[in-house]
């Protein structure tokens, strides 16, 4: 019976080489993550731009055809959230926690949805007069969601990038705080204004609306706030 000599140098770097394919195929291109979200961060501003012209229009078929566009950024959104959750459901590893990633995308595409929902109010309802307070919230969340996109971007260059991020994290704060301030005062002028009431109840529904889009922004802002924490 011959005996078989076995290089145990050739041994170890052939099992290195197979160990290193292995994780080349489920290793993930960490610019994949960071571009898709990108890519929910920006339809989440378009939409937000969108709202703001709602507001400030006065030519109703121009109303409508912002509620269709927001409704189209909405339908986006939908297809580039499903796109990151099938990429964590393939990935092996992924540049930060996979809850994380999940949590933000998740909390992003809500915001999406909530700015359709305030369109969608706003076409179904048909309001006589839209509250002053309407178009001031408008803008307030338009700027609330370009912060929350500027921290977004920067996430895939956290390690240099974490204060930026900070400070995109406080403009959310605060102009979620500014948002919840306009709600509060516009919802006290409703009910003390002359409106009839059928009126008064959609003007509740649509500002109502507006405030969860400005508190469901900063709850990405939280989120952002855990990843900074962990990764910075």
């Amino acid at each position: 019976m011959k005996n078989i000599v076995v290089n145990s140098h050739d041994f170890k770097k052939k099992n290195e080489m197979k160990i290193n394919t292995i994780l080349s195929i489920f290793a993930p291109k960490d610019v994949q993550f960071y571009a898709v979200l990108n890519e929910l961060a920006e339809i989440a501003e378009k939409s937000a731009v969108l709202l703001q012209e709602l507001f400030e229009s006065t030519d109703n078929e121009r109303v409508t055809e912002l509620c269709q566009l927001i409704k189209v950024e909405e339908s986006n959104g939908d297809k580039v959230t499903r796109k990151i959750f099938k990429s964590l459901n393939e990935t092996f590893i992924t540049p930060f926690d996979r809850e994380d990633i999940s949590a933000l995308t998740d909390t992003m595409d809500t915001v999406i949805d909530t700015i359709n929902r305030v369109a969608q109010k706003v076409m179904l309802f048909a309001p006589e007069k839209l509250l002053p307070a309407t178009l001031e919230m408008a803008i307030v969340i338009k700027n609330e969601v370009t912060a929350m996109k500027k921290a977004v971007n920067e996430l895939s260059n956290l390690k240099k990038s974490h204060k930026l991020i900070r400070e995109h994290i406080k403009e959310i704060k605060h102009f979620e705080e500014e948002a919840d301030r306009i709600y509060g005062k516009g919802a006290s002028g409703l009910f003390r204004s002359e409106m009839r009431t059928i009126e008064i109840i959609k003007m509740k529904e649509i500002i109502q609306e507006m405030e969860k889009v400005a508190n469901r922004t900063n709850s990405v802002g939280k989120i952002l706030k855990t990843v900074v924490v962990k990764y910075a």
